[in-house]
């Protein structure tokens, strides 16, 4: 489903991303973790063209990337991603918020779209606010409003970019019961994330970046966490940080 050969990016002088190359076939879930700085929102970023690289191919659903003739616009749209920061417009009520990309760029009329949109956020359990505006709901709701919008665009494949990191504690729950339910649908979804938890939960595989932007692992989640003296020393010091606690 998505195929990352040889990537590398820079900022000016600096190297964000180092030969990168990871294969990720229809259902995988792969989170994808490291220190803040590593290039992990970077790497997922180039997945749709929303962050240019200088070396290297990407291929989507056996669509190269960053071919000149790939139309990006109709690419994006059947790659779900949901932000950090819900990115959902402020002025626009939630059933808006869920159909305005579909019109503007699937082309669907607004009866369909409303009805698409309405199943996916009946789908996370936020009909009840369809017609409320963004301000009006918790952080969570906002983010769970997120992803019935990306599926409200079919994706073949979603992105999530650290997807709780801006939630309050009480509020990440309901985000993640919502990703771990997609992912036993068979949804191919690529995870940035620091909740082992739902790594250890879901996750088919875990691919470590440290920083510098090089991959130092890419293997099953059982052993990444099961079997932590055969990892490198880098994410042994990582893990031995993160999972005491």
């Amino acid at each position: 489903m998505i195929e990352i050969k040889n990537v590398s990016k820079w900022y000016g002088p600096v190297q964000v991303l180092n030969d990168c190359s990871v294969n990720i076939n229809k259902g995988d879930v792969v989170v994808v973790c490291g220190p803040s700085g590593s290039g992990k929102s970077t790497l997922i970023k180039t997945v749709n063209g929303l962050e240019p690289i200088q070396k290297g191919n990407i291929t989507v659903d056996g669509v190269p990337l960053h071919d000149p003739s790939t139309d990006l616009p109709k690419l994006r749209s059947r790659v779900g991603m949901v932000f950090q920061h819900f990115e959902l417009f402020p002025h626009l009520s939630v059933t808006e918020n869920l159909t305005i990309a579909q019109i503007k760029v699937l082309g669907r009329s607004a009866d369909d779209a409303k009805v698409r949109g309405l199943k996916m956020l009946d789908r996370v359990g936020l009909m009840a606010h369809k017609d409320k505006f963004p301000g009006q709901l918790s952080g969570g709701q906002q983010q769970r409003v997120a992803i019935a919008r990306a599926l409200s665009m079919d994706p073949v494949v979603m992105l999530f970019d650290e997807p709780t990191s801006a939630l309050d504690p009480e509020m990440v729950g309901e985000v993640l019961d919502v990703m771990v339910s997609l992912a036993k649908e068979g949804m191919t979804m690529m995870v940035v994330t620091h909740e082992m938890g739902f790594a250890r939960k879901v996750a088919s595989r875990v691919i470590f970046i440290d920083v510098g932007g090089r991959i130092l692992e890419d293997c099953s989640k059982d052993e990444f966490f099961g079997n932590p003296d055969g990892r490198q020393p880098r994410t042994k010091d990582f893990l031995n940080k993160i999972l005491q606690h």
